[in-house]
């Protein structure tokens, strides 16, 4: 596929927010993408045109319930079984932020065996509690599996923003322990918080900003296709929307976060 041919659905409800960002994030690479509204899609009917979907931040019908939880069931309602067979077919769905709530609350993520009938995860108010708007560093921990990390060197760590009130990523007290086996066998293990030279927040604020278990800050399903994370690489794709921009003297053109979007189009691109 050429790029130029490749279709984004960025999707947008009441409460999200950077899906502009997002969209031309993409057409910056030379895909095609549209902000299309929820209700809007459901009426079309027409997920399969897209070749990948992106839950946006924000703050989605007011996280009224649980962050996400509203979307997701509003969504697995209306498109259940559009969005299955999204996902068979391999085509992509990211979660960014609200968007990764979303993903987990709809079963989506981790997605041990598939959509799960019910979460097998959350992600709770953050600790210590608050909203938490910054700049963190993440390392990059997957193989390979993971398509939308694909040009990114394993332990490669990176900066980019986050700003969210529930980003702790947490399991079942008595699953924690097998789910985290589960997320390294299968290579689902995407990006874990760290300092800046590479070594692990272990749990440390505000280098962890929000107490997530074993440092996550990203995970995809077991086929690499679906993939969720809470900081904001649209926020981190241009020089010009790094913090520390006027200080420095010689700066990429682009942003951390510009290698996300980059994986995703690489990868359809050869998918067909």
């Amino acid at each position: 596929m050429k790029r130029q041919d490749i279709e984004i659905c960025v999707l947008r409800v009441a409460g999200t927010n950077c899906d502009s960002e997002t969209k031309r994030s993409f057409e910056t690479l030379g895909a095609q993408a549209q902000v299309i509204h929820a209700s809007e899609l459901l009426e079309q009917g027409r997920l399969s045109k897209y070749d990948a979907l992106v839950f946006p931040g924000g703050f989605s019908y007011g996280d009224y319930v649980r962050a996400g939880a509203i979307w997701a069931k509003l969504t697995l309602a209306k498109l259940g079984k559009e969005l299955e067979a999204f996902v068979d077919e391999k085509r992509l769905i990211l979660g960014i932020c609200n968007g990764f709530q979303v993903l987990v609350e709809a079963g989506l993520l981790p997605g041990f065996e598939g959509i799960a009938s019910y979460p097998q995860a959350v992600l709770a108010t953050n600790i210590p509690s608050g909203y938490n708007c910054r700049w963190v560093h993440i390392k990059h921990e997957n193989k390979g599996k993971c398509a939308f990390s694909q040009k990114i060197p394993e332990k490669k760590v990176l900066k980019v923003p986050i700003g969210h009130g529930e980003g702790r990523l947490m399991f079942p007290k008595k699953f924690e322990k097998k789910f985290l086996e589960q997320l390294y066998e299968n290579d689902q293990l995407v990006f874990r918080y760290c300092y800046e030279n590479g070594n692990y927040a272990e749990g440390c604020f505000p280098t962890n900003p929000n107490g997530s278990f074993h440092d996550i800050a990203g995970i995809c399903n077991p086929e690499g296709t679906v993939f969720g994370l809470m900081p904001h690489p649209e926020r981190a794709f241009h020089w010009w929307q790094q913090p520390d921009w006027t200080r420095q003297t010689h700066m990429s053109e682009y942003g951390d976060g510009k290698l996300i979007f980059e994986s995703m189009l690489d990868y359809l691109e050869k998918k067909r």
